[in-house]
């Protein structure tokens, strides 16, 4: 039996993260959401649990100084192309490239402006301590092109977390919640405690893997799923009679052909009830 390789090293030392940081002149811009994680075996924890990376594409949202692109690299990820909107950050990331010729591709760039199909082959990996500001609009975007990709591994404030993960009765449980787990199989890996952060935010961040399903969950479109989540959704404290109203005035019509209790709120429905809700919707549309 042939041994596994052992994962590929750097051509040369790398300066630690603080010093290039320090020379580059990189500290956090709260405007871009950036918090650098520097703990190396934290980083290295994210790559390991970001599965097989050795084919295909990784794909990095945020690099920043460079410390998750590193621990991708020395894992074994096989190419890793960063997409990095500060161009404060070219620097490093070019020390990065250089130690590890041919197999990182910077991308400066606005993330939500690029398509995940054009990064690089298949099978594609999203690895990434996402940007808080804009990590929910990155995922809805990633949603639409979930076809695209193989597996996310991903960083989020705790609380958006909770919204992935959240299921019916509970506070957490949205919109978010219902788009999420009708496209992948969210997983919690673990959390990471704000002192483990440069600066340090101010509330806990998780990673989380989010597996795209074969299919979705159950039959529905999904522009109109979109639809009918957000008008559940958009006034959670009232009964779906009153919410779906957005929709269609004919609610209560809607609701029992779905076979859904009238008095029934957005967050006591499951998902696979919002999907029979959606094409009841559709059907009643058609006319």
């Amino acid at each position: 039996m042939t041994a596994p390789a052992d994962p590929p090293k750097a051509n040369a030392p790398l300066p630690p993260l603080r010093e290039v940081i320090a020379r580059h002149g990189l500290s956090a811009k709260r405007g871009l959401g950036q918090h650098y994680l520097l703990d190396l075996n934290l980083t290295r924890r994210i790559a390991r649990d970001a599965g097989d990376l050795a084919h295909g594409t990784v794909i990095e949202i945020g690099p920043g100084p460079g410390g998750l692109t590193r621990a991708l690299l020395e894992t074994g990820a096989r190419h890793v192309v960063a997409v990095e909107r500060d161009e404060r950050c070219r620097p490093a990331l070019e020390e990065i490239a250089a130690a590890f010729p041919g197999r990182l591709t910077i991308v400066m760039g606005d993330a939500l402006a690029v398509g995940i199909g054009a990064l690089g082959p298949a099978p594609r990996r999203i690895v990434a301590n996402l940007p808080y500001n804009i990590s929910t609009a990155l995922l809805l975007r990633w949603l639409a092109e979930i076809s695209a990709i193989a597996g996310l591994t991903l960083m989020f404030q705790k609380e958006v977390a909770e919204r992935l993960l959240a299921t019916p009765r509970n506070k957490d449980y949205g919109r978010l919640s219902v788009l999420v787990q009708w496209l992948c199989e969210p997983r919690r890996l673990f959390d990471i405690p704000p002192r483990a952060f440069t600066p340090p935010p101010k509330v806990t961040s998780t990673v989380l893997q989010l597996t795209p399903r074969p299919r979705p969950l159950h039959p529905a479109s999904k522009t109109a799923l979109e639809r009918v989540t957000a008008a559940a959704f958009g006034q959670r404290r009232k009964m779906l009679r009153q919410s779906l109203r957005a929709l269609t005035p004919a609610a209560a019509d809607l609701l029992a052909a779905a076979d859904i209790p009238d008095t029934a709120r957005a967050e006591e429905l499951t998902v696979e009830q919002f999907c029979a809700l959606t094409r009841k919707w559709e059907a009643m549309a058609r006319g």
